[in-house]
């Protein structure tokens, strides 16, 4: 089995059960660790359009990049990695803001059953996106983001509504904290 098609398989409380083939995982909608990260700079975020060529999702909008970790990787490791291949983006701090569970049907038969970690950074430097990977990468203000997800949330793939939540409450991992009185 191919390293880099090998999911990680999991129970509801993210403990590793197994390992699965990519593609079949997602045929036979086994729960499997994932991750989402944002990056943020002030009140803009970084999203991304899923390439056309994606599994799933296509075409849709999301957060910065998402994936899935490798067996033997850390998930700070996974994340820092898929920013730098996808995104073209290096040297980025990230911390893990929350986990959820979700579960999509996607009209190709493919089913998306993750647990999925939510990991935030600050970053404002440049960035590019991989093809294969992303047609498009954009910054947006909060705001307007959140606007147009109530007006046009078809835009938009379906573990991005939770997982935003749960970056935004988790920007607070980021801020500088103040020393500790003597």
């Amino acid at each position: 089995m191919d390293p880099e098609k090998n999911l990680i398989l999991v129970d509801l409380d993210d403990r590793e059960t197994g390992r699965g083939e990519k593609l079949d995982v997602h045929r036979r909608g086994l729960l499997h660790r994932a991750f989402s990260a944002f990056l943020f700079d002030g009140d803009r975020l970084l999203i991304q359009r899923r390439a056309a060529g994606k599994y799933h999702s296509a075409g849709l909008w999301a957060n910065t990049c998402c994936s899935h970790p490798r067996v033997g990787e850390t998930l700070e490791e996974a994340v820092t990695g898929r920013l730098r291949l996808e995104c073209g983006i290096d040297r980025v701090r990230v911390a893990e803001a929350g986990r959820f569970v979700y579960r999509a049907v996607f009209p190709n038969g493919l089913t998306e059953y993750e647990s999925d970690h939510v990991f935030v950074g600050e970053y404002a430097g440049p960035f590019t996106a991989d093809p294969e990977e992303a047609s498009e990468m954009l910054y947006v203000s909060l705001p307007e983001l959140k606007q147009d997800l109530l007006v046009s949330p078809e835009k938009y793939a379906v573990w991005f509504f939770t997982a935003l939540g749960i970056a935004e409450k988790g920007r607070a991992l980021l801020q500088p904290h103040p020393p500790a009185s003597p």
